[in-house]
This record gives structure tokens, sequence and C-alpha cells, in this order.
């Protein structure tokens, strides 16, 4: 059974403010953390949201025991005030997401997620997603290389969106790893050098980033006064648009230095539970490397 990362974490810290309030998994992946969560939370309710059909289902297999508490909805978290207005649901006690690609994802050879198997250059998430070989084959070398080095943070960035111009059309991860490690040569104990490309045309074709510091706002607005949201991320690039979200909910000024006034109008609407973010234990880690890089982020509602 596939294991969430952080769970404990997530069950302390999201305790529904009403015992039988509704609680928003806004990620509901494969269902691990809504199980946990319906189990702990006896009367409360559940609206489990994923853009992925396939976890979609799975999760209903998982969380079938919960029956008539649970309520499923296909759709993106950035569409969370339209879901909540479509499921009648006017506020909730909790909110979590847990962002990015989902193990079931990744170990599916055929959704290729992973440089690890021969398959499709896809990376889809869900129906509405462009998949990387339309990136790949129909981008120029300028959008290549600003993906590159905005999504992944690729040093190389120039040097990779060239070879993969000359080389195309390119159809599987394999061909697209190869073209990456002819240009980034890795050296003993790196990672793999196409790492951080895949992750760059991964989160462009999902589109991972856009509205995710609009969805914190709108899920903080959804939330009652007492209730709780948290958010995990895997790469540095969501977490900083959590961290700099979360700040400006709790009032701090996003004006520049200059500014002799406030314009941006700042106020305190949550206070912020995690100071730094809470990361997996070794244990955790040992059991679940995919854990390594998660970072939780928690939030409650003044």
């Amino acid at each position: 059974m596939h294991e969430p990362v952080l769970l404990k974490e997530i069950v302390e810290f999201l305790r529904p403010n009403r015992p039988d309030g509704t609680l928003v998994d806004a990620t509901v992946g494969l269902g691990g953390h809504a199980e946990a969560l319906l189990e702990r939370n006896p009367a409360v309710r559940l609206l489990a949201i994923d853009r992925d059909p396939k976890a979609l289902q799975m999760a209903r297999e998982r969380l079938r025991k919960f029956e008539e508490r649970v309520t499923f909805v296909q759709g993106r978290h950035e569409q969370l005030i339209d879901i909540l207005k479509q499921s009648n649901i006017d506020a909730i006690s909790a909110l979590v997401a847990d962002l990015g690609v989902s193990s079931m994802q990744f170990d599916d050879a055929s959704r290729g997620f992973s440089f690890r198997f021969d398959a499709p250059l896809d990376m889809r998430m869900g129906p509405d997603s462009s998949s990387a070989a339309d990136l790949v084959n129909g981008l120029d070398e300028d959008a290549l290389a600003k993906i590159l080095r905005d999504y992944g943070e690729e040093p190389k960035a120039r040097r990779i969106a060239r070879a993969i111009v000359e080389h195309r059309p390119l159809q599987t991860t394999t061909q697209l790893a190869e073209i990456v490690r002819s240009v980034k040569k890795s050296k003993l104990h790196d990672i793999d050098p196409a790492t951080l490309t895949f992750q760059a045309l991964r989160i462009a074709a999902n589109e991972e980033l856009v509205g995710l510091d609009q969805f914190i706002t709108d899920g903080v607005e959804m939330l009652e006064s007492g209730a709780r949201i948290a958010v995990i991320a895997f790469h540095s690039l969501e977490d900083r648009i959590v961290k700099r979200a979360l700040r400006r909910l709790e009032g701090e000024c996003t004006c520049p230095p200059n500014m002799p006034v406030c314009a941006c109008g700042a106020r305190e609407v949550v206070k912020v539970l995690t100071g730094r973010p809470v990361t997996a234990s070794e244990e955790e880690v040992k059991r679940n490397p995919r854990s390594r890089s998660a970072k939780l982020r928690v939030a409650e509602k003044l």
C-alpha cells in the first residue's frame, strides 16, 4: 500500500476545528492522507479533489469504507472556489494539499514521468495538460531554455535546449534523457544529469506553479475561523510560493522597501504554525525515500 509522506504530522496538525466539519483534500492522490484523517475524525466529511482520473478511481476504492462521508471531484486544486460552490460548501474545517507528482504516477512506466523507464514522453497528470512531447517538439530553443532555467534551475539550460532542437522529434523518455546526458556529464554520486530537465518539463506541461499562490489565498478565505491549511511541497520553487503566500497572509508587507506608505493592503489573516518547514524523520526517509524532499507548512486562520 502506498505510504503518504509526513502522514503522522498531517494528522496531528489537521484536527478539524469542528468534529462534524468538512475537510478538503485538494490533491487526494491515492487517498493516504484522506484515509488517516477520516479514521481520526469519525464525524468529518471529506471533499476529495484530484486532476488525475486514475488516481481518483484508486482513491475511491481505498476510501470506499467511508461511503457517504466522501465526495469525489475531478479537477485542479486552483479551481477550489468553483468546486466548493458546485458542491454547495460555504466553508471548510481543514484543507490539505500534497503537491507535485505522486509515486503512482512516477512508477507507472506508461505515464512517462521517469527516465528509469523507456516510455512515451508524456508526463501528463490529467487530461487537461499538454504532454512533454508537445513542448519538446513544438517550442523554439529560447522557450525551451526558459522552461529548463525557470522550472528546473538547470545551469546548462541553453545548451540542453539547443541539443533538443537539433535532435528532434523526440518521442520517448530514453531519447530525451540520452540527449541531456550527452550535454551534461555526471560525476560520481551526483543525481542523474536528466533530473532537472525532466522536472522542468513536468512542471511546465502540467502548469504546476500556475495558480498556486491563488489557491492558498482562496483556501484560507474558505477556512472557518480556527481552521488550518497544510501544504506539502517537493521542490524549492513550490515551497517558495507557499512560504511567501503564507507570509503575506500573516500580514507581512510586500511593498518595495522605498515605499513611504504600505500600498499592498497587508493584513493578518492567519498565524503560521511552522516557522521552518516540517521535514521527514530519518526513519521515514529510510522507509520512504520520496519523503526526503517533502516540506510541510501549516497555518491557522484567525
